[in-house]
């Protein structure tokens, strides 16, 4: 048996609310649409993944998603201009990424998070 994919659920009373933070925000693209639901999905290959935290890390809050991006400065940007709600960071910590948190239009606590090269040794 292979897991082949892993959804995040939100529960929501405005689906048109997620188009701003999860499309125009971090660029995915609207991959169904059947009026109860909408599905934002991207093109890049993954691996399905869970994670069971104690706490954040760094002494922060757990988050209810953790989403890596190609460039993290460039998503705090747009956040912080779009007006979403920045809660820690942006910042390095010292498991090797770069991450900020910010709040959903459906008060859900995101991770945006990029791994950073390692310098060659």
């Amino acid at each position: 048996m292979t897991v082949l994919r892993i959804v995040a659920n939100i529960a929501a009373e405005r689906l048109e609310d997620a188009s701003v933070f999860y499309g125009e925000l971090l660029g995915l693209h609207l991959a169904m649409d059947l009026g109860f639901i909408v599905t934002f999905a991207s093109d890049a290959a993954m691996t399905p993944q869970i994670s069971i935290m104690l706490e954040g890390g760094a002494g922060t809050p757990v988050p209810d998603l953790s989403i890596e991006v190609d460039d993290v400065e460039a998503v705090y940007r747009r956040a912080l201009a779009q007006g979403f709600d920045i809660t820690y960071g942006p910042c390095r910590e010292s498991w090797g990424v770069r991450r900020f948190f910010v709040r959903d239009p459906f008060g859900r606590l995101v991770n945006i998070l990029s791994h950073e090269a390692r310098p060659s040794q």
